[in-house]
């Protein structure tokens, strides 16, 4: 099923770089790339072992209510180099209409150079479902009870 979603370019975007896409049929997330303002192209952005920044992707969305777009990183920049999205998942709520940035952070032992165009994340569209807290004295029990972290085993 396919969601109508409006993109717009940033004004100082390279229209060049391909908007976020589907790289195969099955593909759950879309490949989102760097899009860096003229003066920062050639340059793009290097990243010290440990050091964080933010990705320009050169882009605004407006996605419809009851959606949220979320910010994935890519396994093979995870696995090769280290590096990570710092809030994955991140989420772009439905009334955000700012520029979209990604949050990345090296992880690994080596600098990270991210060039312009360069695939730095997926973005997922996901619907979302609202709760309304529903204040209780008690809650019900379960056989876990309230044993977490490693509580179930390794």
């Amino acid at each position: 099923m396919d969601q109508a979603v409006a993109i717009a370019r940033l004004p100082e975007a390279d229209p060049a770089v391909t908007l976020p896409d589907y790289q195969t049929g099955g593909a759950a997330g879309m490949d989102v790339r760097a899009n860096f303002p003229p003066a920062d192209r050639d340059a793009g952005l290097v990243l010290a072992p440990g050091a964080r920044g933010l990705v320009p992707a050169g882009f605004r969305v407006a996605i419809p209510d009851g959606y949220e777009l979320q910010v994935r990183p890519r396994s093979g920049l995870a696995l090769k180099q280290g590096v990570f999205l710092i809030n994955a998942p991140g989420t772009i709520d439905s009334d955000y209409r700012g520029p979209v940035g990604i949050l990345i952070g090296n992880f690994g032992d080596a600098p990270v150079a991210v060039t312009h165009g360069m695939r730095i994340a997926q973005l997922v569209l996901a619907p979302v479902t609202r709760c309304r807290w529903q204040e209780a004295a008690s809650l019900d029990e379960t056989a876990r009870g309230s044993g977490g972290f490693g509580s179930t085993g390794v």
